[in-house]
Parts: structure tokens; sequence; C-alpha cells
């Protein structure tokens, strides 16, 4: 399926939601010579514990997907307020088509268009909008998706999904959180795998499917 693909753009409404949902991936397209796109559109600084910097989460999304092996020049981020996204959605999808227009992608990666946090919905809604004619697949971030339909999945190595937990490692201002634990990372992926007999998988929703 992905034989054709030569630029991918994951979409995340906050820094680590790619990595969360597309890290296993994002790490195996790499190793294959694909190019990565990456952009994260809140740093959620309202959202960051006591005692750390308001901007850590600029700094650790930089370090994570550089550990994922994204260039630092394809990393895109930008400042809107966290759980806000909402409001100033026409100003994102002038962003999005703007990076439509920059960048040649053949693949989209983003939040499932069933993710009920109101930043994730935006951005599936928006990002949608904006790459209607590529390949879009949704992926899943399981505390947010009251549904997901698990309609492809991308095999994987154990190395591609220590690769995932090690970039989230990265996210130090998140470590309270289950979702970041290196146990939760491997025993989903298991899961996953299980599903179509491999070691180890990520699970995505097919948004939009276009065959060259």
């Amino acid at each position: 399926m992905f034989d054709n693909v030569k630029n991918v753009l994951v979409l995340a409404p906050h820094t680590d939601d790619g990595e969360l949902g597309a890290g296993g991936t994002i790490s195996k397209f790499i190793e294959n010579g694909i190019n990565v796109y990456y952009a994260a559109f809140s740093t959620a600084e309202k959202s960051v514990p006591i005692g750390f910097e308001k901007d850590i989460l600029k700094t650790e999304v930089k370090n994570a997907t550089k550990k994922l092996g994204i260039k630092e020049e394809n990393l895109f981020i930008y400042d809107y307020e966290v759980r806000k996204l909402n409001y100033v959605r026409q100003e994102i999808l002038e962003d999005l088509i703007a990076l439509r227009n920059r960048l040649e992608i053949d693949l989209v990666l983003m939040p499932s268009l069933n993710d009920i946090h109101q930043d994730h919905t935006t951005i599936a809604q928006e990002g949608l909008r904006a790459f209607k004619t590529k390949t879009i697949l949704g992926y899943e971030l399981i505390w947010n998706n009251l549904s997901f339909d698990t309609t492809s999945f991308v095999k994987l190595e154990k190395k591609h999904i220590q690769s995932k937990a090690d970039a989230l490692k990265e996210y130090e201002s998140q470590h309270g959180r289950d979702y970041m634990s290196e146990e939760f990372i491997f025993s989903l992926a298991k899961a996953r795998g299980v599903q179509i007999g491999s070691e180890y998988a990520e699970s995505f929703e097919v948004v939009r499917l276009v065959i060259n």
C-alpha cells in the first residue's frame, strides 16, 4: 500500500499526539526512506504541570520527533491555545492549506474522526477538508475514542515500538499519564498485532483511500 508513498504528514493537535497515535509507524516509515513531516498545533501551555517551564512541550516535541528520526526542518509548531482550537478553525484550515501547497504529501496521518476531544475533532475535520484529495488515515488514541474502526494496520517490529516508547520518554512533563507508559505502549501494539498475526502493529481508520 505504501510503495508509492514518499512524503507523509502527521497532524498532531497537541505535542505528543502524533507519537502516541503513530510513533511506531513513523519509525518504520523513516527506516524505509519515507520523508515524514510533523505539524503540532498547540504546545498546551495552560496544561503544563507546575514546576515546568510553560513552553516545555515545545522543547519536548523537538526532542521526541528527533528521536524518531524526523528532520528538524520537517517539524512545524503552532501556538494555538489548548482546548480552544475549535474557535480558530478557519485559521487552522489556512495553515493546513499552506502546508498542502508547500509540501507534496502522499499520506496524511491525523486523529480519528471519532475522537471526542474538541481539539482532536477540529484537526481531524479541518485536516479532511484540506487534504481531501489525499489518502488519509486516522490514528487511535483509545482514551478519547468511544468507537474506532480497525480498518487498516501497519505491521511493526519490537524496534519500532521501542523507538516510539523512547520518543515518548522525552515528554518528562507528561510522565504521570497512564497512556505514556512503556507498558501501555507495548500492550496496545501487541493487541493490534494479534489482530493481524503480527508481533506488533498500529491500527488506523481509513478516512480516505486514493489508489494511483
